[in-house]
């Protein structure tokens, strides 16, 4: 009687539980569909973890998509709704017009879990992120940013570039260290008051740990971290991002305390120099946020938005260049008309070179590299196009539909640097290039970024012929989507141009 009552027993809790779920996701249904009746259209989404499998299947697939919807679209981060912005009148009116509606982060668990809350580009929209931006671009313009100084700092950058793209002339190799080396090099000397040589052991592990932080991110990894951060106390491949991060601060903090040692306060060297003294400065304000964990972190910030972002626009560029070798020549032939083969370029060539400014450009518009900007997060309930949009809701900017506008652009879905020429052969900017985003959290190294860009890539197509190795397979286009959307690994073939060329 006893085992019968048993069994009785275990089929009820079995019945039980089964109704329970179907209960649970039945009521997850109807809450979807009530939400949906208040939002912008979207895909539909599935209980508990929304868009989020249809993402990670075809990221860019999925982000292409999303503009079918119209002005405005709802996708769901797991149980919770967001909103993509995918014109550039309904981002204009959301970044700009309502922009301290708009401007607020959203707290990701994976990102605060490594960042603690500090820093710039991820800290929340109010008085610590107002502090923190002021002053490092403050900082940034006295060391040099948009100045000559800079541009100097990038002309020599770029004589180390070259040469070392040659060591292995006409043999297919991976250019991305050397790229992301130099890049990173210009922000370091800005942050750190150094560079480092390309055969630095530790800094190229630095690279590549930032690197891997990147793509891990928006990775399988990062998404189920963020639907469920208790994970956090358990081990698994997300203990090693934590790692990574852990080990680039240590090596900032490394950097810190050696300025430290000799800091002269009547001649700041660098960023780390002025946040140091700005620190002493301001032990007597109680709103202060300036101390040695948002310093750490807003380094951080400078050394991973100053490198990876440039880095991979430059080696998608040479890929592009690669396919489109008429491009390619054309951009040299102007280069040598107008500089010759020795004198460097510099930003006041611009107007001079105006096919190869706007293939600069058109790199920028076709790489495309955070496809789906980086997100904000309404900061009050507010009023879009018609719809109630609750405070804390993520918004984001999908700049895939933006920069490939059929309205907007002449060759929307192909690289091509006419998008950016008038009818008579002269550069012109369309109102939708917008790869820095706008509002008060456009990027803060804009400037920078750009100066790099032209500077790097018109020196790299006046001193060398890139071509593709012989029967290697072409990337998938679609790349690694990220945080960053990068190039898959791939060899490149480097050819010296001279004066008999």
């Amino acid at each position: 009687m006893w085992t019968t009552l048993m069994k009785l027993d275990l089929a009820s809790v079995g019945i039980a539980l089964s109704l329970s779920f179907i209960f649970i996701v039945l009521f997850e249904i109807f809450r979807i569909n009530s939400y949906r009746t208040q939002t912008p259209p979207g895909p539909r989404p599935l209980p508990f973890v929304g868009t989020i499998p249809y993402f990670l299947k075809n990221p860019m697939e999925f982000i292409r998509s999303l503009s079918q919807y119209g002005e405005m679209t709802t996708v769901y981060l797991g149980r919770k709704p967001a909103i993509f912005l995918n014109t550039i009148e309904v981002m204009k009116e959301a970044l700009v017009q309502n922009a301290s509606s708009f401007s607020g982060r959203p707290p990701i668990p994976l990102l605060i879990w490594i960042t603690e809350g500090y820093g710039i580009v991820m800290a929340t929209f109010g008085h610590s992120w107002k502090q923190q931006r002021r002053f490092a671009l403050h900082t940034l313009r006295n060391f040099g940013l948009g100045k000559k100084s800079v541009e100097e700092r990038v002309t020599e950058e770029s004589s180390y570039l070259v040469p070392e793209m040659l060591q292995l002339e006409g043999e297919p190799f991976d250019p991305q260290h050397a790229i992301q080396n130099a890049i990173s090099n210009i922000i370091c000397s800005i942050v750190f008051g150094d560079r480092f040589d390309y055969d630095n052991k530790r800094f190229a592990y630095l690279l590549e740990i930032l690197r891997e932080n990147i793509i891990q991110s928006g990775s399988l990894v990062g998404q189920v971290f963020n639907l469920l951060p208790i994970i956090k106390h358990f081990p698994g491949p997300h203990q090693k991002m934590y790692q990574n991060a852990e080990e680039l601060k240590d090596f900032i903090r490394e950097a810190v305390k050696m300025h430290r040692e000799n800091l002269d306060a009547d001649s700041p060297r660098d960023f780390i120099d002025a946040y140091l003294l700005e620190i002493e400065k301001q032990k007597s304000n109680e709103d202060s946020t300036f101390h040695e964990d948002n310093m750490v972190m807003s380094v951080a910030d400078l050394f991973l938005a100053g490198t990876d972002t440039t880095a991979t626009t430059i080696r998608w560029g040479l890929i592009y260049l690669t396919q489109n070798p008429h491009v390619q020549e054309r951009c040299h032939e102007e280069i040598v008309r107008v500089l010759g083969y020795d004198r460097l370029p510099s930003v006041d060539d611009r107007d001079k070179l105006p096919y190869t400014y706007a293939t600069v450009h058109e790199i920028q518009r076709y790489a495309n590299i955070v496809p789906s900007g980086v997100f904000h997060e309404t900061t009050q309930p507010t009023k879009l196009r018609g719809f109630d949009i609750p405070k804390g809701t993520t918004v984001f900017t999908n700049l895939t539909a933006i920069l490939s506008d059929k309205e907007h652009w002449k060759y929307p879905d192909t690289f091509n640097p006419e998008n950016f020429l008038d009818d008579n052969g002269h550069f012109f900017r369309p109102e939708s290039f917008l790869p820095f985003s706008l509002g008060p959290r456009v990027c803060l190294g804009e400037t920078l970024a750009k100066m790099e860009l032209f500077l790097f890539v018109t020196y790299l197509l006046q001193r060398i012929r890139f071509s593709w190795p012989p029967g290697a397979k072409w990337p998938d286009m679609n790349g690694i989507v990220s945080l960053v959307r990068s190039p898959e690994p791939f060899n490149i073939i480097c050819h010296s141009r001279g004066s008999k060329d």
